[in-house]
């Protein structure tokens, strides 16, 4: 009996999901965190990804053999964003397309009740149809950003004429309006890859809104207290059953802080150090560099900068050249600048470290939030943008960095002025509610009844649609 014979044998009354991100590690982590809560309420999982992603995939599962991993064959031999540099990403999308035929083999031999999905897999909806599985579109973006960009009504005024940045600047037609939220220039612009048109392929807002379209259920990681309106939106732009796990708050980190990171931050007092770091596929250029850099001595505080760059530039000769003359000596006994990975949860989480400086990723943010440490929101691209606008503007729990209207450049004085605010003149407005919301932001994600209950409300919705 082979091991698959033996799961179905074994599952027959158990609920069985697939889960089947896109195959960045940004997408990855919130489909594991997704698995490993499901798991824990009796849930089957399977997890597919490609073969080179299996070994990080299973530090972070829970080792169980319940949750079993199938490995995906690549006919291009492109498995992951890490091969590639940032403009080539789409070649990702394509490889993704070239899985349709095992994607169907897989359903039709484990048979399970849902498979989740990611924005690319356009075609899967339509796939799990015809063999008798539903599926769901998990974003592993915030409601707000995809509310904004990737709705029916986006396109409703543009009369049949080709979409502008401009149009972008402006919500679409209904969206809700607590705050006024819009896009300045640049990130209108940003936006304008999603409806590009590359050889004869779909743009991206046609990708996912086929996707949303043609699938059973829409699910996100969030919850109605954080996103409510626009949640509420996607429902009735799409008019289907909106799905909720609630947060994902991680699981503490059963590792230890290397030694070299625990001594240097043990130097400083209680929530005094930023930690800076934009993520592993997020890269500032030298001219922003300098400005950032710069603007972090000039706070007086103790920081740590975490810099990456694409894989087909040497990070060393590009430091040298990105970094003001003589910054590293001057800082030599209050900042670090790192290149590559690190603990980020376990610095985050370590009673020195009191601001991080990020660029609004939805899994960061949640991050800084329930370890106690202050927003500074630097977005640089996509849902980023629209992630610190609720962070800045709804929840009022974080401050964004200015930036100039047309191109987005920030200056050193604006890393200082947001730096400023929370962290040195805490006591007066606008620190002071800025943080008085970060807490109760951070009590609500850290109350493990109220986060098991997202799960336990999600488990109940799968097992009685799944009759349906």
């Amino acid at each position: 009996m082979s091991s698959i014979e033996a799961m179905n044998t074994n599952n027959d009354h158990q609920l069985h999901v697939i889960m089947f991100p896109f195959l960045a590690f940004g997408h990855i982590s919130p489909f594991v965190q997704l698995s490993n809560k499901l798991f824990s309420h009796g849930i089957h999982i399977t997890f597919l990804s490609a073969s080179s992603n299996i070994h990080k995939i299973k530090t972070t599962l829970n080792l169980n053999p319940s949750i079993n991993i199938i490995p995906l064959q690549f006919p291009n031999g492109i498995t992951n964003t890490a091969e590639l540099p940032p403009d080539l990403s789409g070649n990702l999308i394509h490889a993704l397309d070239l899985t349709q035929p095992q994607i169907k083999s897989l359903l039709l031999e484990l048979k399970p009740h849902y498979i989740f999905f990611d924005f690319a897999q356009n075609w899967l909806p339509k796939l799990a149809f015809e063999v008798g599985v539903k599926s769901v579109h998990f974003s592993v973006y915030s409601a707000i950003s995809d509310s904004y960009i990737t709705v029916p009504s986006r396109l409703d005024d543009i009369e049949g004429r080709t979409i502008t940045f401009e149009d972008l600047k402006k919500p679409p037609k209904g969206y809700p309006q607590k705050n006024n939220i819009s896009l300045k220039t640049f990130e209108a612009m940003d936006f304008m890859f999603m409806f590009t048109r590359f050889d004869e392929g779909l743009t991206g807002y046609e990708r996912v809104m086929q996707s949303l379209s043609e699938c059973s259920y829409v699910a996100f990681k969030s919850c109605k207290e954080i996103e409510g309106p626009y949640i509420d939106y996607i429902e009735k732009q799409f008019r289907k059953q909106v799905l909720l796990t609630g947060p994902l708050v991680p699981e503490p980190s059963k590792e230890v802080l290397e030694e070299k990171w625990l001594k240097w931050l043990e130097n400083f007092p209680t929530k005094s150090v930023i930690f800076c770091s934009f993520g592993s596929e997020t890269f500032l250029n030298n001219d922003q560099i300098n400005e950032l850099s710069t603007g972090l001595e000039l706070t007086g505080l103790p920081f740590i900068l975490v810099l990456n760059f694409p894989s087909n530039i040497c990070a060393k000769t590009e430091l040298e050249k990105a970094l003001p003359k003589g910054f590293i000596e001057r800082v030599k006994d209050r900042g670090i600048v790192h290149t590559g990975w690190l603990q980020q949860q376990l610095i985050l989480k370590h009673n020195s470290v009191g601001c991080y400086l990020c660029h609004g990723g939805f899994s960061s943010v949640i991050e800084a939030i329930v370890n106690d440490c202050q927003l500074v929101l630097l977005p640089l691209k996509g849902d980023q943008f629209l992630n610190s606008k609720l962070i800045g503007n709804d929840l009022e729990a974080g401050i964004e960095v200015n930036r100039k209207e047309e191109d987005g450049y920030f200056y050193k004085e604006d890393i200082v002025k947001a730096v400023k605010i929370i962290m040195v003149d805490y006591e007066k407005e606008p620190g002071k509610s800025i943080r008085e919301n970060h807490m109760k932001w951070s009590k609500f994600m850290l109350n493990k009844e109220i986060q098991n209950k997202f799960i336990i409300d999600l488990v109940k919705q799968l097992k009685s649609l799944a009759l349906a």
